[in-house]
């Protein structure tokens, strides 16, 4: 046994390291003997309030949630069928009848007395035209007249094509009033067999 190991045994005192120490270190928990960095003071700060307002978050969150299965319960789609007695529709049907009919009818005859117009100026272009391209070239020479003759010419041919373009938007617009037209003779046969079937049905 070493020397210092007998030294050791043969005393009353607690055994000391051989070994030569520092000044002894301040334990961190002491809040005198240590002062925590002011950045890390700001991120426990910063973290203290982002847990404050995920909790407030949280709790606004399942105050507006915890009613849901309610909230479910009464908005879920339900379907309801109504039968209604075939005078409430014939008075329906009378009533939307005299509210469009006339202005169907007016429409109508607009379309019409409209397109006849189109085409007259179309029949009176088409003879000017003819009666153009026929003309024979008397001089190779042409004239102020002749020019300004050539201008009308090219200004009619331009308003010819403008008004067959609005005579085929007439058309479409006097296609799709006859649809409606035959829909709305078609409607009281369908509401008919509709009611004769819900009749049957009962």
């Amino acid at each position: 046994m070493s020397r210092l190991s007998r030294a050791t045994l043969g005393g009353r005192g607690p055994r000391d390291s051989v070994f030569t120490r520092g000044p002894a270190e301040v334990y961190r928990g002491d809040a005198q003997g240590y002062k925590c960095p002011v950045d890390l003071e700001e991120c426990v700060a910063a973290l203290e309030d982002c847990c404050e307002e995920l909790h407030e978050v949280g709790s606004l969150l399942r105050q507006g949630t915890q009613d849901l299965p309610r909230m479910t319960k009464i908005l879920e789609n339900q379907l309801v069928f109504t039968l209604a007695p075939s005078s409430t529709l014939e008075k329906y049907k009378a009533d939307l009848i005299d509210e469009v009919e006339p202005a169907i009818i007016e429409l109508v005859e607009k379309a019409e007395a409209g397109l006849q117009a189109l085409q007259k100026k179309e029949r009176a272009l088409e003879t000017k035209l003819e009666a153009a391209q026929n003309r024979p070239a008397v001089t190779s020479q042409t004239t102020a007249g002749q020019k300004l003759e050539q201008r009308r010419l090219v200004a009619l041919t331009k308003q010819r094509e403008r008004l067959e373009n609005e005579l085929k938007e007439l058309e479409r617009e006097i296609a799709v009033l006859v649809s409606f037209r035959i829909l709305l003779d078609v409607c009281p046969l369908l509401r008919g067999s509709r009611n004769a079937l819900r009749w049957n049905h009962n």
